[in-house]
């Protein structure tokens, strides 16, 4: 088909909707153009009680509507009127000789099978709103696009009846190609949805053989990483988790691609917390700079910024409740590209409202940090899929290796500094004291450089708060992964740490015991590892 295809005027239409939203006023219309009216079951009754003449498919097919309305529009009636290539002269004759009409629109939207899996329908339910007849229908309609106008969201009934207006009551190629494109995604994407109910409840493996998803695009985004990229952004169909693709925005310009990443990088490690003290994660470049927790927000906020002002400033922060005036007045007080809260109270959002540039994103109840789920990641032809990070430790999951084991606090500095440790891009080396991150490495090539730019950035901070010695001073040391020599250690030793935690593992466990031995650590081993590239 070209540009030069010619319009389509349409004189019969076939409706069949599960969503009735907006079907009365295209009814009316169609059917003030003249274009005859053939519909089903709900929908027929929809349009005669809003006194349009229809006629009902069983008229067309010869059938009866049986089985519960499973069968209905499956017959050659239907789909000859809709495959049928209208200038095929072998087409045509075929047409005459069974007595079958030409349908030239056809208006379905699907059983609602996401919203019956939704709201926990039982399994018998769910199988009866799998649409049969619809897609079918839609996707006669959409391979025959040449002759066919299928419309099969509400959204565009208005487009359609604006192309009839200006067409004299026909439509484009143009315009039907576009919408059999949306057509195809529809049945695509509802397919999909399907696909991903049966692997959830009935797959005795993790990895089905094919692997389909769905997607609705949100928005465009301004670009991607780099303005030279183009970037949007698509929410799952059917359920999903609050986040921060799903985050209402008060305030602020758009949202970046960057952005997003980011604050969905702290909104993740926040969500570790979602049952603790008040605590405010600040992130940057994907990686934490600073998390804390405190008696209030703003005291949490502050300790945070204090382990690495120089990287929070143009930083995303993200809290564990609900946002208040004084914390949001801290906040105010250095440059932040987004601000992630639950929830905020008037005297947060005033305080916000002056920065007019300053995002701020309300995700309603934090996400459960231990969730299952799967993650992706594209690489050159391919797809890697992996189950979510959502491995935790307890303290009584810990080993104690070393001959003297942690004191208490100890034990909940290396707690903490483990679970902060797991959202640190690896090589990962975290201090922390008190409920407070001293210095975070990050991403290096070894896990030593990474034990000795923690240490310096809390060093800076000493420096800069004029305080008498470093948070590394007395604090734990969590690593991401094994130390696979005794150096990264012994860095951390030098910078003041008395406790670690990490994996464990190497082939070198020994001489690493050893070492914090000799320099009176306490040690414990997770026996799990947090690598995060």
């Amino acid at each position: 088909m070209t540009a030069a295809t010619p319009n389509v005027t349409l004189r019969r239409a076939l409706l069949s909707v599960s969503d009735k939203a907006g079907l009365v006023d295209l009814g009316q219309a169609l059917a003030a153009r003249g274009v005859e009216l053939v519909s089903t079951g709900g929908t027929a009754k929809a349009l005669r009680e809003a006194g349009l003449v229809v006629r009902d498919i069983s008229d067309l097919t010869g059938f009866p509507e049986m089985m519960d309305g499973r069968v209905k529009t499956l017959h050659p009636m239907v789909h000859g009127g809709l495959l049928a290539v209208r200038d095929n002269p072998e087409h045509a004759a075929a047409m005459a000789e069974h007595a079958i009409g030409a349908i030239d629109l056809v208006v379905v939207n699907l059983y609602p099978f996401e919203a019956t899996v939704a709201k926990g329908a039982a399994r018998d339910e769910i199988i009866e709103n799998i649409d049969i007849g619809g897609p079918s229908m839609v996707r006669s309609a959409a391979k025959n696009h040449a002759y066919v106008t299928i419309v099969t969201d509400p959204a565009d009934y208005a487009a359609l009846l604006a192309e009839l207006e200006a067409s004299g009551g026909a439509t484009t190629y143009g315009f039907r190609k576009l919408m059999a494109a949306k057509a195809y995604a529809a049945t695509a994407a509802y397919d999909a949805a399907i696909s991903q109910w049966f692997s959830k409840v009935d797959q005795e493996e993790l990895f089905s053989p094919v692997r389909v998803m769905g997607t609705t695009l949100v928005t465009e985004l301004r670009y991607g990483e780099n303005p030279h990229q183009q970037a949007a952004l698509y929410l799952p169909r059917g359920p999903h988790i609050s986040g921060i693709a799903g985050a209402v925005q008060v305030q602020g310009k758009e949202l970046s691609y960057n952005n997003y990443a980011d604050a969905d990088a702290a909104l993740e490690l926040v969500a570790e917390f979602r049952d603790g003290p008040p605590t405010v994660v600040i992130v940057k470049h994907a990686n934490p700079c600073g998390v804390a927790t405190g008696a209030t927000l703003a005291e949490a906020y502050e300790a945070a910024l204090q382990c690495d002002s120089v990287s929070a400033f143009g930083g995303i922060i993200a809290v564990n409740r609900p946002l208040d005036g004084p914390t949001a007045e801290a906040i105010s007080g250095i440059f932040t590209e987004v601000v992630v809260a639950p929830a905020a109270d008037d005297a947060a959002r005033a305080v916000f409202a002056r920065k007019k540039n300053l995002r701020l994103l309300l995700s309603g109840p934090l996400p459960d940090a231990h969730r299952p789920g799967l993650t992706t990641k594209i690489i050159a032809g391919g797809v890697l899929v992996q189950e979510r990070d959502n491995g935790h430790v307890t303290a009584d999951m810990l080993k104690v290796v070393t001959a003297r084991a942690p004191s208490e606090q100890e034990l909940a500095d290396c707690m903490f500094a483990w679970t902060v440790a797991k959202h640190v891009k690896s090589n990962a080396i975290v201090y922390a004291k008190g409920g407070v991150t001293a210095g975070i490495g990050a991403g290096q090539m070894n896990r030593r450089d990474s034990s000795r730019i923690a240490a310096m950035k809390a060093a800076e901070a000493a420096e800069k708060y004029d305080w008498a010695q470093s948070r590394t001073v007395g604090s734990a040391v969590a690593s991401d992964a094994f130390f696979p020599f005794a150096d990264g250690l012994l860095a951390a030793a030098e910078a003041g740490a008395t406790a670690v935690i990490q994996p464990g593992g190497s082939i070198r466990d020994d001489e690493v015991i050893k070492a914090a031995d000799e320099a009176g650590l306490a040690m414990v081993f997770t026996g799990m590892r947090h690598f995060r590239h």
